[in-house]
């Protein structure tokens, strides 16, 4: 596995004839790829529970002669497919999990759809530029942390580069995702008639109020980089019972994983604080791993950005306020630790919808995203012949 540490700046640049074999089997997939895309997108399945999505995106693999492993490291909407021989591994990452109620309102069936596009036009040349091309299925980014888990079950030894591009309102060269952490959050009471016995009750909702008010205030003495958020998912069962249990999930995210243990400690006293003044039981619970902040491979970025420029893209200005989304999570950062790691975003055309919101999700199956996925293909396929080229130039030399 290449290092986190060891990272090029010189970019390369494959032959024109591998180019022009890549825009055309990417072109020739394109009917595929943007059926699959479709077909995820019609079709929203949360983390975990990606069953139809991992056998639809694996057969269209198996189909363009990837060697496919479906329920892979242990995971059953996971899947790992290989192409090539080559000294270098380039791993092309897949999500394909929706948000719960909102769908593919971040575009995961692009980023799906991207990924096999990619891998379509990599099967034809991969052993020419001394590639093994590897597209990995990854499950549950929206707060399962897939990656993690298939990274800490070996998915990723052996890969010298991990690759996805990910959908947003405007094109962003350059992830700057947060560090998150996800949290379950449950309080235990006791339940009593709220208008007849309420002194024999302990309100567990009202320790969700304190806990609230709490994390409010405290936001006035958190460092900018930091966000917090959260949700009450069951607030008791009725009006006139003295709730017992209730429950939240909430997500604390910082600049880095160092920052973001100093910021959830402050947070989950405010837990603390609803419990001890609503004489309940608390238990914070984790969702998943921390994610990590995204560490960025200059020479990635550099590659990229030649690449999606060449096929007509524009890059929105760092003070965009449409680029945001390149500061949200991902759990490809924990990947980007070890292995040098590419997360771009493509812009679908989509405002003044935004992610997260149901009119990106409508956004996400039109004819502007349909053409940003196959652009977006295209500059992964591109930036990984790139480096193919350049590393069979230095070990020629």
């Amino acid at each position: 596995m290449t290092p986190a540490t060891a990272r090029g700046t010189t970019p390369g640049r494959a032959p024109a004839a591998v180019r022009k074999v890549l825009a055309q089997t990417v072109r020739r997939a394109s009917s595929q790829v943007v059926a699959l895309s479709h077909r995820l997108h019609a079709n929203p399945e949360t983390a975990w529970e990606e069953e139809r999505a991992a056998r639809w995106t694996a057969s269209l693999l198996d189909d363009l002669g990837y060697t496919v492993t479906p329920g892979a490291y242990g995971l059953p909407t996971a899947f790992a497919a290989t192409v090539g021989s080559g000294p270098l591994h380039v791993a092309l990452c897949a999500e394909y999990d929706a948000l719960p109620g909102l769908g593919h309102a971040c575009g995961h069936n692009i980023i799906a759809a991207s990924a096999v596009g990619a891998a379509a036009g990599l099967a034809r040349v991969a052993d020419d530029l001394g590639l093994t091309v590897t597209v990995l299925g990854t499950p549950a980014e929206e707060g399962g942390g897939g990656k993690i888990v298939m990274l800490e079950r070996g998915a990723f030894a052996g890969v010298d580069v991990a690759m996805m591009v990910h959908p947003g309102p405007v094109d962003v060269a350059e992830a700057e995702p947060f560090a998150v952490a996800h949290l379950g959050v449950h309080y235990t009471g006791r339940a009593a008639h709220a208008a007849a016995y309420p002194e024999q009750g302990r309100n567990a909702a009202d320790a969700f109020t304190v806990a609230q008010v709490g994390i409010g205030l405290l936001r006035q003495q958190l460092p900018p980089t930091t966000r917090v958020h959260g949700l009450v998912t069951r607030g008791g069962e009725a009006p006139n019972a003295i709730p017992e249990r209730t429950d939240g999930r909430w997500y604390v995210r910082a600049a880095n994983l160092e920052e973001l243990e100093r910021v959830q400690a402050r947070v989950e006293a405010c837990f603390e604080a609803g419990a001890l003044a609503a004489g309940c039981a608390l238990e914070i619970e984790p969702e998943s791993p921390p994610y990590s902040e995204f560490r960025n491979d200059a020479e990635l970025v550099a590659l990229y950005r030649r690449n999606a420029e060449g096929l007509g893209r524009r890059f929105a200005a760092p003070d965009d306020p449409a680029a945001r989304m390149n500061r949200a999570s991902t759990d490809l950062g924990n990947v980007s630790r070890v292995v040098r790691a590419l997360h771009p975003y493509i812009g679908i055309g989509s405002l003044p919808a935004v992610n997260h919101q149901r009119e990106f999700a409508a956004a996400c199956a039109t004819p502007a995203a349909d053409a940003a996925l196959l652009d977006g293909a295209l500059a992964l396929a591109l930036t990984a012949a790139d480096l193919g080229a350049a590393a069979t130039a230095r070990g020629s030399r």
